[in-house]
């Protein structure tokens, strides 16, 4: 019956809008109105027991799945990625995997997924990164997993995995990583093309005792037969021989490439005229880790003008950020982080820039490749043609209010995605109307997340400097250079305030200020029933007032001066969809009321207006709030 009506109204819709029957998502409707997607992701559903409820809001009713937790999506609205990672999920991993034919990315690591690995993977043929490490998988690799041929980042280690590696594995050209590590497969194992290969942890091609000779293997032959120890005897002495004559040969051939190189180095140095190129960057060389591609400095330089002043999208702590446009004429913003060469070695960023990458979520912005020469670290990212949200609440035309209240919505998953559904968790740091970034449906997309962690290597190992924005850092941030999620939600707090007044923190703090601290006035006018003071003036009387009082309510609960009297970004989500608010909001006034009537010395008396006063004054310590010249 559900699908009777859902086929009606999918005809209805098409009736009205004709110009979508072409669109890429209708042609995953059966003429009975079933999205072939929501099967698939239902079936997946139906193989594995989710403890934690993290798969609830998956329907199979629904039409577009695309609003589901875990499931990412394209702008056509077609699922292109799924990631459980650490969700303790359990059972088996459904065949119908295979009928997500546009997924590009299977994060399922670090959970209990047993049973096999379905063969059915290997007709997903844009997929670019599987991870199903640190699960109960048994079974044998399958082969179809060969067919993959766009696969560049493949991790199946810490399974139980048996048998021979497919010879199937052997062709895929576009892999760059591969870990098979701590599982029990046996010889022989084939000839893999991967960058970065592990195989180390399986007893029956690593005995005891020989582990040391299986820890990384990298571009290493492996066609030979890793247990054919007779023909090493025999021939133990003629291959001394000819292991000499190689060593000469390639002793001499190293000298001579040492000796060129040196030459075209003073060569370049002579005739190269642009100050920004560095002969250090490999600018021949294509190189991806794992889903990530690694841009040439040159590659960049171009895409970007020689990083013209005229391409500055955006300035901020971090660095700054230019629009570019590659060879293919895809438009990419490009951030140059500021003391590039002071961010830790090679090895330390690739890791950073791999877990960043990691992150996939509909409301994140997804990080599509990196730069890195001696001297500069640069990230690639899609260009968002709609801005930030810092610069859409100052254009035109005027953010409605539907629109503001998505902002928050998708603002608030992609947090909470970072805080509590990604392994390891990320925490943001500098959450303000400036970091959110719309796209071309104006849905907020989360940016800026995990640099604060990166730039932190520059200056210790322990995350403790103070970054973000003067109006938006926590006060026990500010005062102990300790972070946690809780510090992300009191940004996000003070991000409801700057969707609601349509000003920065900064000079919504300042003209607060002459009425008293900024929170303390907000929960005074919030108190005398007069919100329609704090709504932008832009909006007019275009505002549902009731919205507005629990978008209030719900920015009070998230400025709270205790850290642990904040909600988690997974409370703040329920509460902005309308469940909850109410509860949660009579206890934090209980508990308002307790604490006043229990205060005993007006030496222990502090007010809010004590507590956030140095948050809306101007500090050379901390980065300040930089306004957008146009989208990123």
């Amino acid at each position: 019956m559900n699908a009777i009506v859902a086929w009606k109204a999918e005809k209805l819709f098409l009736s009205l809008f004709p110009t979508l029957e072409n669109h890429p998502a209708s042609a995953l409707l059966s003429p009975k109105g079933v999205n072939f997607e929501v099967q698939a992701l239902m079936g997946i559903k139906a193989s594995l027991v989710d403890p934690h409820g993290v798969l609830d809001n998956w329907d199979g009713d629904a039409v577009d799945p695309c609003s589901w937790t875990m499931v990412t999506c394209s702008s056509d609205n077609l699922v292109i990625g799924l990631g459980t990672p650490s969700q303790n999920l359990s059972g088996t991993l459904s065949p119908t995997i295979g009928n997500l034919t546009n997924l590009q990315i299977v994060l399922l690591q670090n959970n209990n997924i047993s049973g096999s690995i379905p063969s059915e993977l290997g007709k997903l043929s844009m997929l670019q990164t599987l991870d199903l490490s640190n699960n109960f998988f048994n079974g044998e690799i399958p082969a179809s997993l060969g067919h993959l041929r766009k696969l560049q980042y493949l991790r199946l280690n810490n399974n139980s995995l048996s048998g021979e590696c497919p010879e199937s594995l052997a062709n895929m050209s576009q892999l760059a990583f591969l870990d098979l590590s701590f599982n029990n497969l046996s010889d022989p194992v084939p000839r893999i093309l991967a960058k970065s290969f592990n195989i180390v942890g399986n007893p029956l091609i690593c005995n005891t005792g020989k582990e040391e000779n299986c820890h990384g293997m990298t571009l290493m032959p492996m066609s030979m037969n890793l247990n054919n120890t007779e023909d090493a005897k025999s021939s133990g002495r003629q291959k001394t021989h000819k292991m000499a004559i190689a060593f000469g040969l390639s002793l001499g051939c190293l000298c001579l490439i040492v000796l060129g190189f040196g030459l075209f180095l003073l060569w370049r140095h002579k005739h190269n005229q642009q100050a920004f190129f560095d002969v250090k960057d490999r600018h021949h060389e294509e190189v991806y880790l794992g889903n990530l591609k690694r841009f040439q400095f040159r590659e960049l330089q171009v895409a970007t003008k020689n990083f013209s002043n005229k391409n500055i999208l955006g300035k901020g702590g971090f660095g700054q950020v230019y629009k570019g446009v590659l060879t293919d004429g895809t438009f990419v913003a490009v951030k140059r982080l500021r003391d590039g060469n002071a961010i830790g070695g090679e090895i330390q960023f690739q890791t950073e820039v791999e877990m960043i990458s990691l992150a996939v979520h509909r409301n994140l912005l997804r990080l599509y490749g990196f730069c890195m020469t001696p001297s500069e670290r640069l990230l690639v990212y899609p260009y968002m043609s709609n801005g930030s949200v810092a610069s859409r609440l100052k254009g035109k035309p005027v953010l409605d209010w539907g629109t503001r209240k998505q902002i928050a919505l998708g603002a608030a998953r992609g947090l909470l995605y970072l805080h509590e559904q990604c392994d390891p968790k990320i925490i943001h740091r500098d959450v303000k109307a400036a970091n959110i970034l719309l796209d071309d449906y104006c849905e907020a997309v989360v940016g800026d997340f995990g640099l604060a962690k990166l730039l932190d290597h520059q200056d210790s190992h322990v995350t403790t400097a103070v970054r973000g924005t003067v109006g938006h850092i926590a006060p026990e941030y500010l005062s102990t250079g300790q972070s946690s999620e809780k510090t992300d939600v009191f940004g996000f707090g003070i991000l409801l305030l700057e969707l609601i007044t349509g000003q920065r923190a900064l000079e919504f703090g300042k003209a607060a200020n002459q009425k008293g601290a900024m929170l303390d006035w907000v929960k005074k006018i919030h108190q005398e029933k007069k919100l329609e003071l704090l709504v932008d003036k832009d909006l007019k009387n275009n505002y549902d007032r009731i919205e507005l009082e629990e978008m209030v309510q719900v920015a009070l609960l998230c400025t709270q001066y205790l850290p642990g009297h904040r909600p988690k970004m997974s409370e703040v989500v329920r509460m902005l969809e309308g469940d909850g608010l109410a509860d949660r909001w009579e206890a934090s006034q209980r508990r308002n009321n307790n604490n006043d009537t229990t205060k005993c010395s007006k030496t222990h008396e502090f007010s809010s207006s004590d507590r956030y006063s140095d948050l809306t004054d101007d500090s050379s310590l901390l980065v300040q709030d930089m306004e957008l010249s146009g989208p990123r």
